[in-house]
Formats: C-alpha cells, structure tokens, sequence
C-alpha cells in the first residue's frame, strides 16, 4: 500500500486513527501492530510470513542477549542474530545476482528468480540494530513480543524508513504524549510530504520517462533527465520521510529526520551528512566505527571507506551499478579527507557547489542506469560523447513544458520555503493561512489520485 495512494489516505487512515484513538493505551501498540501487518500484507501477503520470522528471530535473540549480556553466550546468540538477518536479506536480494556473476564465469546455474520482499532492507538493519544495542548495553531487551513487533512493523517507517533504532524510541513504545499539537504538527508534515511526493516527484517521473522513450537525445536532454531524476528521487524520498515523520507524530512517536537540504552542501561528505541520514547513521555506528573508523592509518582508512561504501552500494540494489556507484563516493570521500578539503573550504561558496552539483548528478545518473552499458551511455552523453548533438527540438520542446516544474524543484530542494514559511509563521494570519494551504494541497493531491496520475515509488526496489 502506498502512502500516495486513495486507499491509504481516506481508508486505512482513518480506520487506523479511529481504532487507535478509542482503546486505552495498553492496548495501542497491538493496534499499531494488527494494522501495520494489514498495511504490509496488501499487497503481498505471502511475504508476511517471512516478516513474522523475522519480528520472532529478533525479539528471541534479543532476550537470550540480554539475559547471558557480557558473556560468551550472548556473543554466540548475537553472531546468530546476524548470520540469520543478513541470510535472509542475502538469499532475497542478492541471489540471483550471485548466481548471474557466478554464470558470468562459467557455470550454469539455474537462476532461483526470487522475488525482493518490500522494505526488508529497513527492517532488517532495525532488527539488527536492536540485537547490537542490547549487546553494547545500549538497550535493555523488549520482553513484550506485541511493542517489539509495533516496532518492527510500525507501518509509518515499514517500507521506506527512516531507518529507526530501537533506543531511539525504546521508552516511546512504554510511554508516550498524544497532544493536539503534537498530531496537528504530524498531520501538517504529512501532507506537505504527501504533496513533495505527488506534486514534484511524481511530475518529475513522467519527464525521466519521457527521456526514455525519446528518439531525437541530446545533450541538453541528458542533462535535463540527470536534474530530473536527482530531484525526483530527494523529494520522493524526502517527501515519503516526511510522511512518515508526520504520521509518527500522529501516534506520539518522535522519530528522527532523514533529510537536510543535501543539495547545498559544500563537499560529498557533507551532502552524506545531509542525505538519508538514518542510513547513514547506521552504516557508521554498526560498520564503519567497528572497523576502526578514522583513527586508523591512512591504508586502513581507505580500505574502511571502500567497505562501507561498497556495501552501501549493494544496499541499495543488487548490480554493479550500484557497486560503482558506491565506490565513486569512496574515492570522492577518500579524495576529499587527503587532497581536496583543506582547498575546498578556503574557496567561496558557489565555486565549491557548482562542481559538486555536476558530480552529484552524474552519480545519480549512474544510480539510475538498468545496466553498466547505459549508465556509460547517460554519462557519456553528458559529457558530449556519442556523437549526440547539443540541443534538439524534441529536448527544447520538453524544456519548455518541464521547465517552471524544474525551477520550482530546485527552489524547493533549499531552506529558502521553509525560512519564508518561518517568518509568515509569526504574523496573525498565518493561523489562517496555514489550514487554507494545507487543505488546497490535499485537494490538489487528491485531484492527481483520482485522476489516476503517473504515481511510482522509487525505494520499493531497495
């Protein structure tokens, strides 16, 4: 089921609020928990199963954890917990594309042809992050199966994140606020989310696709695709986070940003500070900080650095593009640490933004490519390769039609929104004013769902 989608909102919703909202509080996390396996299970019920599994595997491991916690025991139960949660995620997400590799050197493997169960990458870095945290003593084990499996499956976060660790909101699952406050701030961040992912993202999609089935490509399509899909995917992420941050605020929950205006940082690795920090946070706690982190020598840095991302990349997709795309941030992080960053901070603002824009859309081009040949294609055309001439009638008439869209995206993607909505927020009538938007943007929303409009979901696939 999708956030951006009729039944949700004016269905699901609404049940999911009313039920919540009537029982006594002992009781909401089971309600949190019936709905979110509904919500899961809609579209593809079989995979219930493996998430149930999964909820079971975690909440076992994690009271045998703490109850041999300093122990030998506790380390066997914990390398178990790992073994089993990276297993499953292993044979449902990289199966096939080991077996492929493993063709592509010989042999002749029947491919298993396994079907990518949704969100099982969030929910298992979640489950992982609890069984870890409860061995650091960082978190005392849930004795609850019903709290540990609203966390698991707290549908706000389920499929897209962010990532929420469990000592995070380990006392909100005991005690929380409800306030009409702190709902009204939810319900306001969910349809401005709910308008990122509709009004911009979705619009942004139809010109990515638009690109794809052209027959006059040009340079200045290439380009134009590449700003496209970059922002496509921030405000489709973004805009779901915030969904999701909103909603959590609905049920009392205070769940951490994901996102911070990536887009204006001045180096990679500050767009990474910026940019799907919950995964972020993960890969750092849980892996990179482990390895030694930076307070290692510089050979034992770069091999950290080519770790994290190398696994980052796979993360996201099983196919070398993703591989790649993750090592080029390796070598761009790496190249930033040792030659880079000391020239880049003494340089003015703009002159360091400009080409870590360029680079940031090639990576997102190379993210984006079905196979390594058209990821060389894309980038190439950027570049002016491939014989593809600079402008064309096609990519000018596109330009015209998308072009406002684009400007309003990009005006979008920085704090300027959100700082003018700052200042209307201390005048008298912004209490007014604000209602009035927010309901002309669930009516625009709306208008585009029922109208059947061009509505993907980017990080399904991951």
């Amino acid at each position: 089921m999708l956030f951006s989608s009729i039944p949700f909102a004016y269905y699901f919703l609404p049940a999911v609020l009313v039920l919540y909202f009537l029982v006594p509080f002992r009781f909401k996390n089971a309600v949190l928990l019936a709905f979110s396996l509904v919500f899961y299970g809609w579209g593809e019920p079989v995979y219930l199963i493996l998430m149930t599994l999964s909820i079971l595997m975690g909440w076992v491991f994690g009271l045998l954890i703490g109850k041999y916690r300093g122990t030998k025991r506790a380390k066997l139960f914990l390398t178990a917990s790992v073994v089993t949660s990276l297993g499953l995620l292993g044979w449902f997400k990289y199966a096939d594309f080991a077996v492929e590799n493993l063709n592509a050197l010989g042999l002749n493997l029947a491919l298993p042809r396994v079907a990518l169960p949704i969100g099982i990458s969030f929910y298992t870095f979640q489950i992982l992050s609890y069984t870890i945290d409860v061995y650091r003593g960082n978190a005392e084990s849930q004795k609850s199966l019903v709290n540990f499996g609203a966390y698991v499956s707290m549908f706000p976060q389920l499929i897209a994140g962010p990532i929420v660790r469990y000592a995070d909101v380990a006392r909100q699952l005991e005690s929380r606020e409800h306030s009409v406050e702190k709902a009204s701030l939810g319900v306001r961040r969910f349809v401005i989310g709910l308008a990122k992912k509709v009004l911009i993202a979705n619009q942004l999609g139809q010109l990515i696709e638009l690109y794809r089935a052209s027959s006059q490509p040009s340079v200045l399509f290439v380009w134009m695709y590449a700003a496209a899909f970059a922002l496509q995917i921030y405000f489709d992420f973004s805009g779901y986070s915030y969904m999701a941050i909103g909603l959590g605020k609905i049920f009392g929950f205070d769940l951490l940003e994901n996102f911070n205006y990536p887009f204006i940082s001045r180096s990679i690795s500050e767009f990474w500070r910026r940019w799907h920090m919950s995964l972020g946070g993960w890969f750092r706690d849980y892996v990179y900080i482990p390895l030694g982190g930076n307070r290692v020598k510089p050979l034992r840095y770069v091999f950290n650095v080519l770790a994290v991302w190398a696994l980052t990349g796979l993360w996201h997709g099983a196919a070398w593009n993703f591989v790649l795309w993750g090592l080029l941030f390796a070598a761009l992080l790496t190249a930033e640490k040792f030659l880079l960053g000391k020239a880049m901070a003494k340089l003015p603002g703009w002159l360091v933004r400009v080409p870590i824009l360029v680079v940031l859309l090639i990576s997102f081009v190379l993210f984006n490519a079905s196979s390594l040949s058209q990821a060389a294609a894309d980038v190439g055309g950027m570049l002016g390769l491939g014989g593809l001439p600079a402008v064309s009638a096609e990519s000018l008439y596109y330009l015209r039609s998308y072009g406002l869209l684009l400007v309003m995206a990009v005006v979008g993607a920085t704090p300027l929104v959100k700082n003018l909505a700052l200042r209307l927020e201390k005048g008298k009538a912004f209490a007014i004013l604000e209602p009035v938007v927010l309901c002309a943007l669930l009516l625009a929303v709306t208008a585009f769902l029922v109208g059947g409009s061009f509505n993907p979901f980017l990080y399904f696939r991951f």
